[in-house]
């Protein structure tokens, strides 16, 4: 197999990986228990998750702004870890709650992360029409906040991450919109918008953050929808339609989910990503798109390669056919028989568990740094997915082999190889110029190679 790439052809600019911290950090951000080592499960965990050398540097952290049903104990919700703390008090904001998702976000920019995103699944109950921090069915499909009270809504936002700000942590975005496509009649935090009223929200959140000088470096980010297939494009025109609007965004932002299934057209996930990334260009050129959302959706709890092989997949076609220059996992940590998480976690015995998937994000956001730019690559192998990506000094080469057969990939320089299959877990090795690279079947893989033993590129 050999793989060939043009440098003088360029693509989007990264501006990293991230993760969630929904229905996790409110739990794991009080373990008190240690690892052998003495040091905090929750310290470990952070480190695993943010810190570039003894983890796999995720740069990105989404704190979850929530509505406060974890506090007033109203609404339907199939989990307790599915409801939110906010900061709001009859007499002022009390930043002393949330004080176990705080600790995460935090101890998440101690090791490292550069970026945090305030992100919204539903306004306070003390905004919503229904008291509640989802919509019922009396109000199905109807937006749960009334519009006289937007503006607070928008100041309480402000308020949070100006303190936050003022604390020196970099809070870069709010996002106070998610998945407006959907119905939200309980299970957890959510409000439905349609396209206009989205408009209306994020016109009041740019009008509030400019005024504030401390607010200056934050940008609004969003729609945040809820599939790549549906709505995409309305929800766009309301977001980069208002020059108000426009000028607070540097990016849009959408969610990832759906998997190829077996219905002609309406099952190609690839055409889908096509087909946005042709209507941006034509319409909003040189606009940025960031996937902020994606899990593997599938029942049971999974921990091994064919979900990691999945992700993997979505993660190439997202950078590679919708150009996306961040991609953010949805949560972190998981306690739920389900296909999700990078890591499980058990909190009865504030103890947690390692996946192939954790391994797997980590041959992205381990190796491709900020400001890294996506270069043209191919290999002459029908089986292999692979992207590239160029820095000041190095080339990063992406190559995911999902087939039961092992590769020779031939280089013609040395380098540094990182293999997350069945049997490793991004192991390195290395290779000397004119040796040939094995890439195991079954596997990702990420290729190292400093500019200065490449220059016959």
């Amino acid at each position: 197999m050999r793989l060939f790439i043009d440098t003088s052809k360029t693509f989007q600019t990264m501006s990293g990986f991230g993760i969630s911290g929904a229905w996790w950090a409110q739990s794991v951000g009080g373990w008190s228990s240690v690892c052998p080592n003495n040091t905090p499960v929750r310290d470990k965990i952070a480190g695993l998750l943010f810190n570039k050398t003894s983890g796999i540097g995720i740069d990105t952290f989404r704190y979850n702004l929530g509505s406060g049903s974890a506090e007033s104990g109203r609404g339907t919700f199939s989990d307790p870890l599915r409801r939110a703390q906010s900061f709001y008090t009859p007499n002022g904001l009390d930043f002393s709650k949330d004080e176990e998702s705080v600790y995460m976000m935090k101890a998440a920019v101690r090791e490292g992360a550069q970026e945090l995103v305030f992100f919204v699944n539903s306004p306070l109950e003390e905004f919503t029409i229904n008291g509640l921090g989802h919509t019922d069915k009396s109000r199905t499909g109807k937006t749960n906040i009334k519009k006289s009270n937007i503006p607070a809504f928008a100041k309480y936002c402000a308020d949070v991450a100006e303190h936050f700000i003022k604390e020196g942590l970099p809070v870069k975005y709010i996002s106070p919109v998610n998945e407006p496509l959907w119905v939200w009649n309980g299970g957890q935090e959510g409000c439905h918008y349609s396209p206009i009223r989205c408009r209306y929200v994020m016109k009041e959140f740019a009008r509030e953050i400019k005024k504030r000088p401390a607010l200056k470096n934050v940008k609004l980010s969003g729609l945040e929808n809820g599939d790549i297939r549906w709505f995409n494009k309305s929800y766009t025109r309301a977001l980069l339609g208002n020059s108000e609007i426009r000028g607070m965004v540097d990016s849009v932002d959408v969610h990832s989910y759906f998997l190829n299934d077996s219905l002609p057209f309406f099952g190609n996930r690839p055409a889908y990503l096509r087909r946005f990334r042709k209507w941006m260009d034509k319409n909003y050129p040189g606009v940025p798109i960031k996937v902020s959302e994606w899990c593997h959706m599938q029942g049971g709890k999974n921990a091994y390669m064919d979900s990691a092989l999945v992700q993997a997949r979505v993660m190439l076609e997202d950078l590679t056919i919708l150009c996306a220059s961040s991609f953010q996992g949805w949560i972190a940590c998981s306690p739920y028989d389900y296909c999700d998480g990078l890591l499980y976690i058990d909190p009865k015995t504030q103890s947690f568990e390692m996946t192939k998937r954790y391994y797997a994000f980590g041959n992205f956001s381990k190796f491709i740094p900020r400001g890294a730019v996506r270069i043209a690559a191919k290999t002459d192998d029908g089986d292999i997915m692979t992207a590239a990506f160029k820095t000041e000094d190095k080339l990063i080469f992406i190559i995911l082999n999902p087939s039961d057969k092992e590769k020779e990939l031939r280089l013609r320089f040395g380098g540094e190889i990182y293999v997350t299959d069945a049997e490793n877990d991004l192991t390195r090795y290395g290779f000397n110029i004119g040796e040939t690279v094995k890439i195991n079947s079954f596997s990702v893989n990420t290729v190292l190679i400093n500019l200065e033993n490449a220059k016959a590129l």
